[in-house]
Parts: structure tokens; sequence; C-alpha cells
């Protein structure tokens, strides 16, 4: 610790220690890309839902999800959101959806922030023969301006994605868009 100086409460912060905890963050500070793909690899063999259900577990699903986006041409970013939507299925899966959608916004569009906040919600829609769940759930949203994305990143990238058979591209391959992409908090954010 710098000077011995112990700072126990936020409220003993000096406007000096404030300025050097602001650089301190944007140089040493957390690092979310990191911290993003050390939790996707934790999500490799560790879907005990999936494994019993006799599908891909959320590491492949995510790799294919983001696959298809890149094969799609679709921008950088959507591939990453694309890539880390389950991100916290593992941890938080009742909102798995809300918990990305907080940690990407800072770094991505409003309209991929609303992708990621809702995928779960418009994925129901594919579960139609499950008498637990309102399909038609998204149609609450049918007037928001990122309704019509939702749908596309559900139906082409999100709801296809678990099969074993499919040429994925390796996480190495998402690795430096995910560094780019999580590198700094959008200007229009800020």
């Amino acid at each position: 610790m710098p000077g011995n100086r112990v700072i126990r409460k936020l409220s003993d912060l000096t406007a000096e220690d404030c300025v050097r905890m602001d650089e301190l963050q944007r140089t040493v500070g957390h690092k979310p890309a990191e911290f993003a793909l050390r939790l996707f690899e934790q999500m490799r063999g560790n879907d005990r839902v999936s494994e019993a259900m006799g599908m891909v577990d959320t590491y492949a699903h995510s790799l294919q999800a983001a696959t298809r986006a890149y094969r799609d041409g679709a921008d950088e970013e959507t591939v990453v959101v694309a890539l880390l939507h389950d991100l916290f299925d593992m941890v938080a899966p009742e909102n798995h959806d809300m918990v990305a959608a907080e940690f990407l916004r800072p770094y991505v569009s409003e309209d991929n922030y609303w992708i990621v906040r809702h995928h779960a919600t418009f994925q129901l829609y594919y579960r139609q023969n499950d008498p637990g769940v309102d399909w038609n759930a998204r149609e609450q949203f049918r007037n928001h301006p990122a309704f019509e994305k939702t749908i596309r990143f559900c139906e082409r990238w999100d709801q296809v994605s678990f099969d074993p058979d499919y040429d994925t591209l390796p996480l190495s391959f998402f690795e430096p868009m995910v560094h780019r992409i999580l590198a700094w908090p959008r200007v229009d954010r800020a």
C-alpha cells in the first residue's frame, strides 16, 4: 500500500485518490475480455442440462451462434454478442440474458444490448411444443426498434446452434474480436 495508508471506506478517498484509482482502472484494472474468455472456457463440458438432453453444451452452442453470425456477414460487435449472449447461463440460468446484457452494455450498441437482454424471451417462440411457456411472449415487444433484429438473431444464429455436426470455428478465431470489442466502453455509452 502506498505510504502505509489504509482506506477503510469509500468516504476516506481524497480527490487525488479518485484520480489515481481511475488511472489504475484504465491501465491495470479489470480486464473484461480476459474475464469473459476465462468464463467462456469454463462452460466447456460443464453443462449437465444440455448433456442430459443430448444437446451440445453452452460452449459449443455459443461458438456455433458466433460462427453462424460471422458467416452471415454480421459486424464484429454482433459476432461477439452472439458468442457471449449465454456467457452467464451456467451461473444465472433464470436471468442469464439480463446478466449478460448488463455485462456487455458499456461495450455494445443499444440494439445489441437489447437483443442480449431479451433473447431468452424471443427463444420461447421455438418451444411451441412446451406447454409450460408462452411461446408468443415476444409479441409484447413488437413495437421496439430492435424487435426484428432480435428475431433474426434468434432465428438464424441462436435457436439453430445445437448441431453437433456443424463446422464451428474455434474460440481462438473469436478471441481477438472479444479483445477489441471489450477493450473500451463505447463513447456513446460514456
